[in-house]
């Protein structure tokens, strides 16, 4: 009978052996199962990030203008929109100042959560491929804050260069912007720059210069004006950039034989305008033809380094200075010097226009018209100022399906629809790229 027991017992014990191991057995497996899905909802944190607040819809007063139909190209909402900015409500209503942006970003926080600025990478591909921007600018304060923030990213690098002949609210409501981000900064040397002389040029060489000190992380530079607008995320600048595999991407084609005056003389400033003085140049330094271009380009970070370092590209810089409109040669010329990084062959077969380069596209007048007829693009529905479109919101459909990186020109003043449709657009898709 005892011995019975005994059994009985010692059975009884190795069961609630058996429940304990199980037991703890199951909260390891609890623990660990916890501890995982923490780690992934951690570190994957902008795949799962909650992104309704950073949407850029509702934004306008102008609620009734509906960009889903602007984007689909629908004729009678981009008539609405011809309709509505002629209307004295919207002449009438009011727009932020400098002083308003003096003011907003004394509090930076509460200036980046209004302005629905985007404070971390949206992606791991993009956290790993910085990119840096230059950014010439004279006026507009409110365009350049809605550019800064269309292409803003916290990896990225920005380097802002303002005219010296700026107003000085201007240029303390840059400074208040600048301050609020540690990537974001006002070029450490500023010139006076006077259209189609050699200070243009040197503004971005300002930024370049500034861009390369600053970090050693980002691969590609983008320079642009306050006028210019992405018409891309930040994601497919990426991905385009990461397949050019080194190589840059701007205009280049040979020189119109009209257009050799504006370096083979030599040029002045002279009452704020560049005067051809007359009087010859010695051929440039070079044993590569003279290209034609534009002051847009999209180069390495390698390129970047040779021209900053190079010997022989200093002394064509050098050279450069007194001609007539060098940002639309310069950089082109370089770019087909076969030793620069990135460069292609000086082969006329090997000629990029503003259409098949990356940077951005500008509708000019006198290539406007019938694309049916050879034309390169449709007319301009904004306006015209000095040949040069002021993209309209009937412009988007058409735009949206071109390559670019950027587009040149929009202005809040004329069309304010066509940056806001743009922006909500390229918002939504950067924040849900799967939808897309």
């Amino acid at each position: 009978m005892f011995g019975r027991f005994q059994m009985i017992s010692e059975m009884l014990k190795r069961k609630f052996r058996h429940c304990h191991i199980l037991r703890f057995k199951f909260i390891l497996v609890l623990i660990f199962t916890f501890g995982t899905w923490s780690f992934i909802k951690v570190h994957q944190k902008p795949n799962y990030l909650h992104r309704e607040h950073l949407e850029l819809t509702r934004e306008s007063p102008n609620s009734n203008i509906n960009c889903s139909k602007i984007l689909q190209g629908d004729p009678e909402e981009i008539q609405k929109v011809k309709l509505e900015l002629i209307t004295v409500s919207f002449r009438r209503n009011p727009k932020l100042t400098t002083n308003d942006y003096i003011n907003m970003t004394t509090d930076c926080a509460s200036f980046i959560k209004r302005q629905k600025y985007i404070m971390e990478p949206l992606s791991k591909e993009e956290a790993e491929f910085p990119i840096a921007y230059s950014i010439v600018v004279h006026q507009k304060i409110n365009m350049l804050d809605r550019l800064l923030r269309s292409i803003y990213a916290p990896q990225n690098y920005y380097c802002i260069h303002v005219d010296k002949k700026s107003p000085e609210s201007f240029l303390a409501a840059v400074k208040g912007i600048t301050l609020c981000f540690d990537n974001v900064f006002i070029a450490s040397q500023l010139e006076s720059v006077v259209y189609a002389s050699w200070s243009r040029v040197q503004a971005d060489l300002n930024c370049m210069k500034d861009l390369y000190r600053r970090s050693k992380s980002w691969k590609y530079l983008i320079n642009l004006c306050g006028m210019d607008f992405p018409i891309k995320t930040n994601q497919e600048i990426v991905e385009k950039l990461k397949a050019l595999k080194g190589e840059n991407s701007l205009e280049t084609e040979k020189m119109p034989s009209n257009k050799e005056v504006r370096w083979k003389k030599h040029h002045e400033v002279v009452d704020g305008k560049v005067k051809n003085m007359g009087i010859d140049k010695q051929r440039p330094p070079l044993s590569t033809p003279i290209f034609s271009g534009s002051a847009y380009f999209v180069v390495s970070r390698r390129f970047v380094e040779y021209v900053l370092e190079d010997s022989k590209i200093l002394a064509f810089i050098e050279w450069a200075k007194d001609t007539y409109s060098p940002d639309e040669y310069l950089w082109a010329t370089i770019q087909r010097i076969p030793e620069v990084p990135g460069a292609v062959p000086a082969s006329e077969k090997y000629d990029v226009s503003d259409m098949n380069a990356l940077a951005r596209f500008v509708k000019w007048h006198y290539f406007e018209g019938d694309v049916s007829k050879g034309a390169p693009y449709p007319p301009c529905t904004g306006v015209h100022i000095r040949s040069v479109c002021i993209f309209g919101v009937g412009d988007l459909n058409w735009m949206l399906r071109k390559h670019h990186f950027f587009a040149n020109k929009f202005d809040t003043d004329i069309d304010p629809f066509a940056v806001q449709c743009l922006e909500e657009y390229l918002r939504h898709k950067a924040l849900y790229p799967q939808v897309h």
